[in-house]
């Protein structure tokens, strides 16, 4: 009995070790004033992001786990268009994200060659993605396919709600 709890406990250690210490591939900003979104040029309209949530996604068109994350990030600015304002931002030139048949973002997105947020944030791995407040505070960063830190509609869902209700 003794081994087996000691297993559960050391297993239960274990998952909230690795809850606690998401891994990133960028510099954490976490609760911290986001950098502002610069870009070089939209090739969507320009978002109305006053009194609303921005998620920026860092993405490129050959990264296929970027490539992969795009019908979920159509799916949540249908579904959040009220409270949030899904942006695609890629380092490539215009001509390379617009003319590519396979990309079908239905959300704002603008390339930024010259990197300036991806250098603020010190960006080494793609697609991340910061979801910030109105407030302009980064209240989620990551790889939004990481598994058990995945970006998900109950996460959106759960950002929103806290918010309105502090």
């Amino acid at each position: 009995m003794r081994k087996i709890v000691l297993l559960l406990t050391l297993s239960l250690s274990f998952y909230i070790s690795n809850a606690q210490h998401k891994q990133l591939w960028a510099k954490s900003v976490i609760n911290q004033k986001a950098p502002k979104l610069v870009v070089e040029q939209w090739i969507s309209e320009s978002p109305e992001v006053k009194g609303k949530f921005m998620l920026i996604d860092f993405w490129a068109t050959w990264c296929m786990p970027c490539r992969k994350v795009i019908p979920e990030l159509n799916d949540f600015q249908e579904q959040f268009k009220k409270d949030l304002v899904v942006i695609g931002l890629s380092d490539e030139p215009v001509e390379k994200v617009k003319n590519n048949p396979a990309i079908n973002i239905k959300y704002h997105s603008a390339v930024d060659t010259k990197r300036r947020m991806y250098n603020k944030l010190e960006i080494q791995g793609i697609p991340h993605c910061i979801i910030i407040n109105p407030e302009g505070i980064v209240v989620w960063e990551g790889w939004p396919s990481l598994p058990g830190h995945e970006l998900t509609e109950e996460v959106i869902s759960n950002l929103i709600t806290e918010h309105n209700q502090g």
